[in-house]
């Protein structure tokens, strides 16, 4: 059984469609990503998926248990880190805890153990403006592993990366999901992330968005280095410009 299962969301707004009879599965410590263009409905799909907002029809299910409309049940980080730029990285990262009222005390406790397995030892007492790009990132993803332990919804967490600080974090995260055992759906507009990252691509597509097709990738993971140099990696890419049809523009 799926650990997380999507089924026939469709959501409106002000009588405009978004998402049309939209389905997908998530498996356990599986990265899915949604990939399409811009306003083809992901975010909303993902604003669904949390229980942000209510669909119009289809539900959520989590472990079998119907949980549409019901937020704080999966983690969802959006593209900006927003960490808070007055609290020290400690205090951001256990900031989903205190919300859930533990005292401050105990969730600085609860956090500091993941600190090391996240590659953040020495920062707790640091503030975001004293850290990279790259470990904000890290110290945002923690934030939202505290949140909820099972399921992350990334929104292009690395689109603000340069590129060889980018492939750094692919390399790490992947690492981490397997260690933590974490499941993650994964948005981004990056073919090339979405290929190298993905055990499955999702393409949503078209106004209202629906999924137009499932790619898997067959490859292993951790994917070898010069994967991307590979007649397996073009032709995956070749197949998902088709699905969008951008082949001949590019």
């Amino acid at each position: 059984m799926a650990q997380l299962k999507v089924s026939h969301i469709s959501k409106a707004f002000d009588d405009q469609e978004i998402l049309k009879d939209v389905s997908l599965e998530l498996g356990d410590n599986e990265l899915v990503s949604l990939l399409g263009v811009s306003g083809g409905g992901k975010t909303t799909l993902f604003n669904v998926i949390s229980g942000l907002l209510k669909p119009e029809e289809g539900q959520v299910l989590l472990d079998g248990k119907d949980i549409t409309g019901q937020p704080g049940n999966v983690s969802y980080m959006l593209q900006k880190d927003l960490l808070l730029p007055y609290r020290t990285v400690e205090d951001n990262v256990a900031l989903p805890l205190i919300i859930k009222g533990e005292k401050k005390k105990e969730a600085r406790k609860k956090v500091r153990p993941y600190f090391p397995e996240f590659g953040l030892e020495g920062t707790e007492k640091k503030y975001p403006s004293q850290l990279s790009g790259g470990m904000r990132q890290r110290a945002a993803l923690l934030r939202t592993y505290m949140f909820s332990d099972k399921i992350a919804l990334l929104d292009e967490p690395f689109s603000a990366l340069d590129t060889l600080t980018k492939g750094a974090m692919h390399k790490w995260y992947l690492k981490v999901m397997e260690q933590i055992h974490l499941s993650t759906i994964f948005i981004t507009h990056d073919i090339d992330e979405a290929i190298l990252l993905s055990d499955r691509i999702y393409l949503l597509t078209g106004q209202p968005g629906s999924i137009t097709a499932e790619i898997k990738i067959r490859q292993p993971k951790p994917r070898r280095e010069d994967f991307n140099l590979t007649p397996e990696f073009l032709e995956y890419k070749r197949q998902i410009l088709e699905e969008l049809g951008q082949l001949e523009s590019c």
